[in-house]
């Protein structure tokens, strides 16, 4: 009982979100329909996403070699590359509208439990509605890159992007971030797991900047979900 009253107060005490050059996790208490100020709003629930966002080995055919990560923003699943036809899949939280984004870039860092320094313009941003956010939040339950973040660069340059998990699950599905990628938790400490430093990621979205790139999702790999592998 103490165990979950701690956990309710924790969630209660929730403050979400970020910006394009922190990482991006719009958090709303009200239902997704409803319009909100702020980025930053309290949470007192959490509800699961749609079961179609929930992780899913599938048949993926592409020409992008093991490791690589497909964002397919339109459609709200990132892709895990594991081999020839096959991938996992899972269900992501995206930019909303004027945040999305699309380009190739690549893993150039990963943290467990990451600390939040709020980007410059967001602080800003958020000062003109009346709200205050910190210079600096420590890793923890209530910090909204979550459980995971792997680092987006373009080249040597930091895009200030990243791919993250969030404490608030049943955001995920939704245009609701200011650009990061945002996932379950207990799915970003998967993919953290499998992803390398250095691993290419394709981000489709607005503008078509990822270039031409060949992927079919042909749906749930049943062997491999029965008998793993």
């Amino acid at each position: 009982m103490k165990y979950a009253l701690r956990t309710l107060a924790a969630a209660v005490a929730t403050t979400i979100l970020l910006g394009a050059s922190g990482a991006a996790a719009f958090m709303p208490a009200e239902p997704a329909n409803t319009k909100t100020g702020s980025d930053v709003t309290l949470v007192a629930t959490q509800k699961m996403p749609a079961k179609q966002f929930w992780r899913t080995k599938v048949r993926l055919r592409t020409d992008e070699p093991t490791g690589t990560i497909i964002v397919d923003t339109n459609n709200k699943y990132l892709y895990y590359i594991e081999g020839p036809n096959k991938a996992t899949r899972y269900g992501i939280g995206v930019g909303r509208e004027g945040f999305g984004w699309s380009g190739v870039v690549k893993v150039q860092r990963k943290a467990e439990w990451p600390g939040w320094t709020p980007p410059k313009e967001m602080i800003a941003r958020e000062r003109k509605k009346g709200h205050i956010l910190p210079a600096y939040q420590e890793g923890g339950i209530d910090n909204p890159l979550g459980a995971r973040a792997l680092y987006l660069y373009k080249g040597r340059n930091d895009s200030g992007f990243r791919i993250h998990g969030t404490n608030q699950p049943w955001t995920i599905g939704l245009n609701m971030s200011s650009g990061c990628i945002r996932m379950m938790n207990k799915d970003v400490e998967h993919l953290y797991d499998r992803a390398s430093i250095g691993a290419k990621v394709i981000v489709i979205g607005p503008g078509n900047k990822q270039g031409d790139v060949s992927f079919d999702d042909r749906g749930v790999d049943i062997l491999r979900t029965i008998f793993g592998g």
